[in-house]
């Protein structure tokens, strides 16, 4: 359960001290149905960029905003659909699109879920203590990007190889900044950083994404919530909804698909990793080019029991997709061979975890030998906007994009196949949930009672605790209410 116990003199503390920031906080039901956000808020978005540094942007902390870079209010899930002609597979994949958050990536979500019961709690104090976001990429973007918002220090976690972008923008966001070796795979880097900065006697808050439950709970009650809404869209008379892809990565993002197979029973949940660090399929290590994905453990959010798949994706493959669906030379192809021209102008929506989550969902769909009367669902995290510099250094070392190598590239992504995937048995799951053990209580010092309540009581402890959306809205609301600013 997320400890909701309120620390009287620290909440008014943030009481009196968001009137004076003129900070309001948004309610999960209104992350949810963005149709209830105040007017007055609605009258401030309309004047406000996408990421401008303003309070009101807690209100775009939804899947719904509209397609603009400043002024938008919102409009229906942002998505779009990837059809056969693209794909190869016969089934329909749906990809929710990322990139229309602040931050342009939906962790902002995720570091929103973790931090404001605490502050609505009294149990963080914006004033003096600073909050750190250890991440692999998005994650602590979203961290720093929602301290700024609610004028608190913060310090950032990602590892030294991410891409240039994710650097240049948190050095002039977060208040310290910090690279620690390696690349996406080197979590256990990032853990031993934070206990670092733990022993140093500053005063701090260290929310860890692989082990936060507001992570996997915001998923669950907002972006479960938008893709059914989506599903009940689509799923005409004769249409079935197969199964929720998602990248392993924290585990947070899997959460939406626990909402999904409680809303569809007979759904399942893929949970994709990087076949170059293949923990979950393979019990294996590695370091790998898919950025966002952080794996070599199975994150302490993460409910084995109810996920069905565990698919790899070579890393070669999203790369190679990168300038297909981004070069000139690529979308011309794309086009020629079939591709909406409308399509092949919107794939810049799909950053590289993106495309590996896309890379997944084929593979799921073929495995399955779905049909065209069905449906995937999958994540587009963040979009291109986060990975320009990835392009030229693609072009410096493998050349120019040329038209043979578009149309290598087509037959690429249309023979996808169904290698490197695991339908997951009982015993299957309990051996991944098993492998938490090692991060999680000989390193990070959880306890063994909590980690067999994952698995044994299961549904007493999984979901009651996503079911504690309503206590936390509570207690937003009436924060809010004392802030008096509405």
């Amino acid at each position: 359960m997320i400890d909701l116990t309120i620390q009287p003199q620290t909440l008014d503390k943030n009481i009196a001290y968001c009137r004076e920031q003129g900070i309001t906080l948004p309610t999960f039901e209104m992350m949810r149905h963005p149709e209830k956000v105040p007017q007055k808020i609605k009258q401030k978005l309309a004047q406000t960029g996408l990421w401008d540094l303003h309070s009101a942007n807690l209100y775009r902390i939804t899947w719904q905003n509209e397609p603009k870079e400043s002024g938008g209010l919102y409009g229906g899930v942002n998505h779009f659909l990837l059809p056969p002609e693209l794909t190869g597979c016969r089934a329909t994949i749906i990809m929710l699109a990322g990139r229309w958050f602040p931050t342009g990536a939906h962790k902002v979500g995720a570091t929103y879920g973790c931090l404001v019961p605490r502050l609505v709690t009294g149990q963080f104090d914006p004033q003096k203590t600073k909050a750190v976001w250890p991440s692999t990429g998005n994650y602590c973007r979203g961290g720093a990007y929602i301290s700024a918002l609610l004028a608190c220090k913060a310090i950032a976690i990602l590892p030294e190889e991410m891409s240039q972008e994710r650097f240049a923008w948190l050095n002039e966001i977060a208040g310290e900044v910090i690279a620690t070796p390696g690349c996406e795979s080197n979590v256990k880097e990032i853990f031993d950083k934070c206990w670092e900065l733990r022993k140093s006697g500053q005063d701090l808050q260290i929310f860890n994404q692989f082990e936060e439950m507001g992570n996997p709970m915001w998923h669950y009650s907002v972006t479960g919530h938008a893709i059914a809404e989506l599903l009940n869209r689509y799923l005409t008379p004769g249409k079935r909804y197969a199964g929720y892809v998602s990248s392993s990565g924290s585990g947070g993002t899997l959460g939406a698909g626990y909402f999904l197979k409680r809303a569809f029973p007979r759904s399942q949940v893929v949970a994709a990793e990087a076949l170059q660090c293949p923990t979950l399929l393979y019990n294996g290590f590695g370091g790998h080019r898919i950025e966002g994905i952080g794996d070599k453990h199975v994150p302490w959010v993460h409910d084995c029991k109810e996920t069905d798949f565990a698919v790899a994706v070579d890393d070669e493959v999203p790369m190679r997709l990168l300038r297909l669906f981004n070069e000139p030379v690529g979308r011309k192809a794309l086009i020629a061979n079939g591709v909406a021209a409308g399509l092949a102008g919107q794939l810049d929506l799909l950053g590289i975890s993106g495309i590996g989550n896309m890379v997944a969902a084929i593979k799921y769909a073929k495995y399955n030998e779905l049909t065209e009367d069905d449906y995937v669902v999958s994540i587009a995290t963040d979009s291109m906007q986060l990975y320009g510099s990835r392009l030229s250094e693609l072009e410096a070392e493998r050349g120019g994009y040329r038209e043979a190598d578009a149309q290598r590239d087509i037959e690429l992504v249309r023979s996808i196949g169904i290698d490197h995937i695991k339908e997951l048995s009982y015993y299957h799951k309990k051996t991944i949930h098993n492998l938490k053990y090692y991060t999680w209580i000989e390193q990070q010092g959880r306890e063994v009672q909590e980690l067999n309540d994952q698995w044994y009581d299961h549904d007493n402890y999984w979901y009651a605790m996503f079911d504690q959306v309503a206590e936390i809205d509570a207690l937003i609301t009436e924060f809010n209410e004392r802030v008096g600013l509405l």
